[in-house]
């Protein structure tokens, strides 16, 4: 009955009236357990003219864990300018907790149960810019990486340094190629995300970069939401 109730929608009674997030599904757990914690709900919202988030974090105590449950069908163009402002509150906040982290909520559709991707160290540069312009603008920072720019387009399919790769091939392709590419340099992948994807899209992809990261991988902590009509013309493939 306890795993029905985990991935089942997170219910929130606001002012009498029901409201649902629908959580993204995966099938790996990152982290399964974390105590001490705030909920922050972001909900899917209609109104007559368009879809948008409804957020409530009223119950959010700075000293806590954040749990932040996010209904999947939203976009990041939605999602992620609310993150960025409550992880912002939470940064400025006097009574912020050592150690006190930042989680995204998701059901995992294989354990049957509520699973967590921390993402505490994650600073999102939104909407008009992209690593790969961002790298030559910030030279001197990455010098002794061997850089490499991963791009979930709006389609969600995937470039790595503007060449197409298949999805059920990136895993692979990551760790054949890349550490063969920066011969003994550490690989610093830089994420980048179409601002029109969906929230599931974000999440499902972000589980499946998790399994990259070692010795030799390493992933930028900054990652750009981009819009594609707001960057820079360059003539090239993202």
């Amino acid at each position: 009955m306890k795993k029905l109730l985990f991935i089942s929608l997170v219910l929130l009674f606001i002012s009498c009236k029901k409201q649902d997030v629908q959580l993204p599904k995966s099938n790996k757990t990152i982290l399964k357990d974390i105590q001490d914690h705030s909920p922050v709900y972001m909900f899917f919202k209609v109104t007559e003219k368009d879809t948008t988030v409804d957020v409530n974090r009223q119950n959010t105590i700075s000293t806590t864990n954040w749990v932040f449950n996010i209904d999947k069908r939203l976009s990041l163009k939605f999602v992620i300018p609310e993150v960025m402002k409550l992880q912002e509150k939470k940064k400025n906040s006097s009574h912020t907790k050592e150690g006190a982290i930042e989680v995204y909520s998701y059901a995992d559709s294989i354990g049957k149960n509520l699973a967590f991707l921390p993402f505490t160290a994650v600073n999102y540069k939104y909407d008009k810019e992209f690593s790969k312009f961002y790298i030559i603008d910030n030279s001197k920072v990455y010098l002794s990486f061997q850089n490499f720019s991963v791009n979930f387009n709006k389609e969600n399919k995937i470039t790595v340094d503007g060449n197409d790769v298949e999805r059920e091939e990136f895993v692979e392709f990551i760790l054949d190629y890349v550490p063969f590419v920066s011969q003994g340099r550490t690989a610093l992948l830089h994420l980048n995300f179409e601002v029109n994807l969906s929230y599931e899209q974000y999440i499902q992809n972000k589980i499946m970069l998790n399994q990259l990261e070692s010795d030799s991988i390493k992933f930028s902590p900054i990652e750009f939401i981009y819009d594609t009509n707001k960057l820079p013309e360059c003539g090239c493939k993202l």
